[in-house]
């Protein structure tokens, strides 16, 4: 085992909450998912986990993540966040996951996938974990980049099918015409891993040679009109179009109706298209974080319809208090909807502003839940 990094450091800890000497369970086993319900309620207790607008900041960590959601002028917020510091009980990770829901039951889609995804990618990262450390030709220092990505990717690729094939048979939400997008992140130590299902953005805000911040995009908005996305919908006989009252809003249309007209090219739910070209496949990609990265923001297209990047880094970087620094961008969000949408009903605008590195100036509080 000496040939393992600190990679594996602390997984001993995590599989402490199992109630069986097998740790060769599978995810679909009842001792796997019980491991991981104990992980995120003792989480939950030690004020770890959270799923308001609020921040969190734990003692001793070099991470402050700040949350903030406003709700839009459509009805009910169909957007929800979550942080878990301290991911899978290994102190040098956390995840953010930001959800933008859409159609008549978009909120309940979500919440479940909010609630499901963290916890189904855990106990797939453990599993893939214990599946490497059981293969004689498998040797994590001959290239550990390369073989940690590959885990992390193949941790949620799986995780993504699974919660997307659940959520088709929960009994109580109905997800034929309804979904939601879902951008995640997991920092491990001095990586970020980045999945994106659909079109909420993340964006670095780093530091340049010249010493001004600039904005760096991390991932693709999943939009029809995109080449690789358009041509698969078609392939699957679905069809992309903008309507006439809105030219350059590209929508999913299935073959023979005028339905549904999704925004988006990758969402979980929404069944009625999946066979017609809209998956729930995530896009995974990496990036080591050096000293000039100063934050990660993810956020709904409610605030990339009205933000550029680089306002939104700047928006970031100049609020007084970081712990407020995601409420200030959705404000501003909010703000610019009013001056450059008029007569548009605002979308809801959520945003997780995520950083890097530890602050003499910020309060060493655990966490502070301050609602809508």
């Amino acid at each position: 085992m000496g040939r393992f990094s600190s990679m594996f450091n602390g997984l001993s800890r995590s599989f402490s909450f199992r109630r069986t000497k097998n740790v060769n369970n599978s995810c679909g086993s009842c001792d796997g998912r019980e491991a991981v319900e104990a992980m995120a309620k003792d989480a939950k207790k030690n004020d770890l986990i959270l799923r308001t607008s609020g921040i969190v900041n734990v003692d001793g960590s070099k991470n402050l993540a700040s949350v903030f959601s406003k709700r839009g002028e459509k009805g009910v917020n169909q957007d929800c966040c979550i942080v878990w510091e301290e991911f899978g009980c290994q102190e040098d990770m956390i995840f953010c996951g930001i959800f933008d829901g859409h159609g008549p039951w978009g909120h309940f889609v979500a919440k479940s996938v909010r609630e499901s995804m963290p916890s189904s990618l855990l106990c797939n990262w453990q599993e893939t974990l214990i599946e490497a450390s059981v293969d004689p030709d498998f040797n994590l220092e001959s290239d550990k980049k390369l073989h940690r990505f590959n885990i992390w990717k193949h941790s949620y690729l799986k995780t993504c099918a699974a919660v997307d094939q659940e959520l088709e048979q929960h009994r109580k939400i109905d997800a034929f015409y309804s979904g939601t997008t879902a951008l995640t992140v997991v920092r491990q130590g001095d990586i970020i891993f980045l999945a994106n299902v659909g079109d909420s953005r993340a964006v670095l805000g780093t530091t340049s040679e010249n010493g001004s911040l600039v904005a760096v995009q991390l991932t693709i908005d999943f939009k029809p009109n995109l080449p690789q996305e358009a041509e698969r919908i078609i392939q699957c006989n679905g069809r992309v179009f903008c309507l006439h009252d809105e030219p350059g809003v590209h929508r999913v249309w299935l073959p023979d109706e005028e339905s549904p007209g999704l925004a988006m090219s990758r969402a979980f739910g929404d069944y009625c298209v999946k066979d017609f070209g809209l998956i729930s496949v995530p896009e995974v990609t990496q990036r080591r974080i050096t000293s000039k990265d100063q934050f990660i923001v993810l956020a709904t297209d409610g605030v990339w319809d009205v933000i550029s990047n680089q306002e939104a880094v700047q928006i970031i970087s100049t609020a007084l208090d970081r712990a407020k620094s995601a409420k200030r961008l959705v404000e501003s969000a909010a703000h610019a909807w009013k001056k450059k949408r008029k007569g548009i009903a605002m979308d809801d605008i959520s945003a997780i502003v995520l950083f890097f590195h530890s602050s003499s100036s910020c309060d060493p509080m655990h966490f502070v839940s301050t609602f809508k």
